[in-house]
């Protein structure tokens, strides 16, 4: 199996200066694809991303970044004639959808929580509750992840819910816009002949995370948009299929409330014993544009080390 692109590859990346995106570009540079990159990044986060976009040229590959909103139609279509113009005969064999974007709020004003289990220790132990929850905080977040039942429970607002609006703007951003990017891009012919899409979807699309509401939603609805993409688009030669990664240390995993607690969990439960990385992710994006993946279409592959299936904590 050959290990490289020829040069006339090229992979789009939504969301690709830092985490999945950024890893998965790094990957694939490494191996002779040019990129188009979308992100949306503040300005002083620049400095960080030219050097990361300049190694990616370091691979002897071409890199267009574009740092707009790819969510706005006009600005997606504008920026998409300028890659067409670019491209020229070549094509896209890969987009990645990969879009962090959505409300981390809960629904609803959370009750106090039920401490009668640490004051019970405390006394038993002889010692102040508070001396007690203070220990117990300072070595969970020094990596004891067996404490976390012990450990402060994650503080979310008391005055900032969930509303209709943020469903629709996560929903929008992390899930149903694959399918304007799909769109867009195949209108423009700019698909390669045996082109691969992804998305990435989480374990939250199953199960309920406090505060994660809307992300979940938008995970759902992007499995579902993919699905019909995988059937629907099938007859043009490409393929679409969603990636379910373990929990991840990424920029967007560390805006969740409570992050520290998922990774602790994670960690205790999967059967490798440690978060997923990135560069796991990415290394699966790269085996599924190989053309031995052609015949995998409209599946969700889960990539955690087992740690969706184990029941058993380390």
């Amino acid at each position: 199996m050959s290990r490289g692109f020829d040069s006339t590859s090229w992979a789009l990346i939504l969301g690709g200066s830092s985490g999945f995106g950024l890893a998965t570009a790094t990957k694939l540079a490494a191996n002779g694809m040019n990129l188009v990159i979308f992100h949306r990044d503040r300005r002083g986060a620049m400095a960080r991303i030219e050097e990361d976009f300049a190694a990616l040229m370091s691979e002897g590959v071409e890199v267009l970044s574009f740092n707009v909103d790819a969510l706005n139609p006009d600005v997606r279509n504008q920026k998409l004639d300028e890659v067409a113009e670019h491209l020229g005969d070549d094509r896209i064999h890969l987009l990645l959808h990969s879009i962090a974007f959505g409300n981390l709020k809960l629904s609803v004003a959370e009750k106090p929580a039920d401490d009668s289990a640490v004051c019970a220790l405390a006394e038993r132990l002889g010692i102040e509750v508070e001396q007690l929850q203070s220990a117990a905080d300072e070595l969970f977040s020094g990596g004891a992840d067996r404490l976390q039942l012990l450990a402060t429970p994650p503080q979310y607002s008391a005055s900032l819910f969930l509303e209709e609006e943020d469903l629709a703007r996560t929903i929008h951003a992390m899930g149903t816009s694959l399918l304007g990017w799909v769109q867009a891009i195949h209108g423009r012919g700019l698909f390669a002949a045996d082109a691969r899409v992804l998305g990435l979807t989480s374990e939250g699309n199953t199960i309920a995370w406090k505060g994660y509401a809307a992300v979940a939603a938008a995970k759902v609805a992007l499995e579902s948009v993919a699905r019909s993409i995988a059937v629907e688009f099938a007859p043009y030669g490409i393929r679409c299929n969603v990636l379910q990664p373990g929990v991840t240390e990424t920029p967007a995993l560390r805006l969740i409330p409570g992050n520290a607690h998922l990774k602790a969990e994670a960690r205790s439960k999967n059967p490798f014993g440690r978060l997923t990385q990135p560069e796991d992710v990415a290394d699966m994006v790269y085996l599924m544009a190989q053309p031995e993946a052609a015949w995998v279409n409209g599946a969700l592959i889960r990539v955690d080390g087992g740690e969706h299936v184990s029941g058993v904590r380390q």
